[in-house]
Formats: C-alpha cells, structure tokens, sequence
C-alpha cells in the first residue's frame, strides 16, 4: 500500500489541547486520522477504535475529553492517553489506537499513514 505523506495544517493553526482530522487515500479506499497537540507533545492515530472499528470523534476534531488530557471514543466511553495512544479505561483497556509517523517541516504539520 503506497501513501502519500499529508499536510495537515500549520503549526500554529493546532492549539495546544485540541486535535484536528485528516484523511488520507489508501488502496483500501478513503481513511481518516488525527493529530493531537497536547503541550510538547505531537502525535497522529488512525481514527479508529481498537473495541468496534468505529471513528472516536463525536464531531469534527472533538477527540478529547473535556480535560483536554486524554483522547476518548464517542461511542463506548473508552479513553486513551494521548502520548502512546494506550486505552487506560473502557472497553478496550490495554489495546492501542494505531499510531501514524508525524512530524513538524517548515511548521506545517506532516503525517506519513504509510510510514507507520
């Protein structure tokens, strides 16, 4: 499967606290993903739950709790931390949402879905 590196969005569009979607084309067909901006702290999933396949967002880019400290699936309540993507409470404890290689060139935010 070959896919693009993708430009989410500047730097300083993604406040600290908040996450933003992207999609990507696979061979599969359309996916989606998301990063997060939580202090220094960068990171891109997969924008599926590890419980049931479904997308973890209620909304556009509303991944968080209301805490703002960790990622939660809108449909069963699971949580996440958001630096390894680890479920810490739910129904899904233990399994991981899939990590996607991102990274800051010239302060755009670049995710590589193919990378990871």
């Amino acid at each position: 499967m070959t896919v693009s590196r993708v430009v989410v969005c500047a730097l300083g569009e993604l406040a600290d606290g908040t996450a933003r979607a992207f999609e990507f084309q696979t061979s599969e067909g359309l996916r989606e993903g998301f990063v997060v901006r939580h202090g220094e702290c960068l990171v891109a999933y997969r924008n599926v739950c590890p419980h049931l396949g479904n997308p973890l967002n209620w909304k556009p880019d509303a991944f968080l709790t209301r805490a703002r400290d960790q990622i939660m699936c809108s449909v069963h309540g699971a949580v996440f931390e958001i630096e390894t993507g680890l479920c810490v409470g739910g129904a899904c404890l233990g399994r991981s949402l899939t990590a996607i290689p991102v990274e800051v060139v010239d302060a755009q935010v670049i995710v590589d879905p193919g990378g990871g």
